[in-house]
């Protein structure tokens, strides 16, 4: 567990760290961090620490109204004049990847329970020269492992993706036996902890009608994603065959499905958004330590304003605190 000091509490408060970073400080992140970190179903189950520049989050703070936590890992080095909501630049871009990396380290360290993401603008880590897409790229780069999937997740539908950030024109090419076959069984891993029974798997096909038997395909169900599912079964995965991604989504489908594995990032998300876009949270499976996520972006429209939605942030802090028990 971690170590209790961090808070200046005793050994006996048995509550998990869990480290919030507030993302890009231009958009909701911060005001979302600020909000969750003092409601009381928060507090009673975890003591959350938010990463972030400190200077920026006491303004954020002012102009929303909202209580400024004690616990706040002052990092980022950019100071509130500097900021405006709604504009992200070079620094702030630098900012949330350097919060998110000191997050890391210190979950790595055993010093935090867990980590909750808050959204980033990955423009904004480009333009700072991050190397990274994404978190899920980082957060698997500096935790050292290469067996990882981001499944996204709610009461109504949970799906793992086995390509991530990468345009559409080169998922076909990125696939691959071994990659469709890691996200099966690391859905059917976290499932069936969730549950606790053997997951129902049902996999997309990539392309339209799963292909059609190589008439709408270049049978990429055939030689990748059949293979995958006859080497998960051999596993004792239950695991269906490629389904149609048009009609994998439908009602009697769902009834009948624990989680989905999606070919790539649309192919899982456009239905999770759609069924449960103010729930959904952003797991990533395969590291050593717990990385949960809003399912939102910054929201640049709304910043410092006090409206944006806390549900995806609220159910990412609980799904961490759950994961950190485990």
């Amino acid at each position: 567990m971690t170590n209790r000091s961090v808070f200046g509490k005793s050994d006996d408060d048995r509550r998990p760290v869990i480290g919030i970073t507030v993302g890009e400080t231009a958009g909701v992140g911060p005001e979302l961090a600020l909000q969750c970190a003092d409601l009381p179903e928060v507090t009673r189950r975890c003591r959350p620490l938010l990463y972030g520049p400190k200077d920026v989050l006491c303004r954020v703070a002012d102009a929303v109204g909202y209580q400024l936590p004690d616990q706040i890992v002052d990092v980022g080095q950019l100071a509130a004049t500097a900021v405006e909501p709604g504009t992200f630049t070079i620094q702030s871009g630098r900012a949330s990847f350097t919060a998110v990396e000191c997050a890391i380290k210190d979950a790595m360290s055993g010093k935090i329970d867990g980590i909750v993401t808050g959204p980033i603008q990955k423009q904004a880590w480009n333009l700072a020269g991050v190397e990274f897409p994404g978190h899920t790229e980082l957060f698997a780069d500096r935790c050292g492992v290469t067996d990882y999937c981001m499944m996204l997740t709610s009461p109504q539908i949970s799906c793992v993706l086995v390509t991530i950030h990468v345009p559409l024109t080169d998922v076909a090419r990125l696939l691959s036996v071994e990659g469709v076959l890691r996200a099966i069984k690391l859905a059917a891993q976290a499932m069936e902890k969730r549950l606790g029974n053997p997951a129902r798997v049902t996999v997309c096909g990539l392309n339209p009608h799963a292909g059609e038997n190589g008439l709408f395909s270049h049978s990429e169900e055939e030689r990748l994603i059949a293979p995958a599912i006859a080497q998960a079964r051999q596993l004792g995965i239950n695991v269906s065959d490629p389904l149609p991604p048009d009609t994998a989504f439908t009602p009697a489908v769902r009834k009948n499905t624990d989680v989905y594995v999606c070919m790539y990032h649309d192919q899982g998300l456009i239905p999770l958004k759609a069924l449960a876009f103010d729930d959904a949270v952003n797991v990533t499976l395969g590291l050593p330590i717990v990385r949960t996520s809003v399912d939102h972006g910054t929201a640049l429209g709304l910043a410092w304003l006090g409206r944006a939605n806390h549900r995806s942030m609220l159910a990412a802090i609980h799904m961490a605190i759950d994961l950190a028990h485990d």
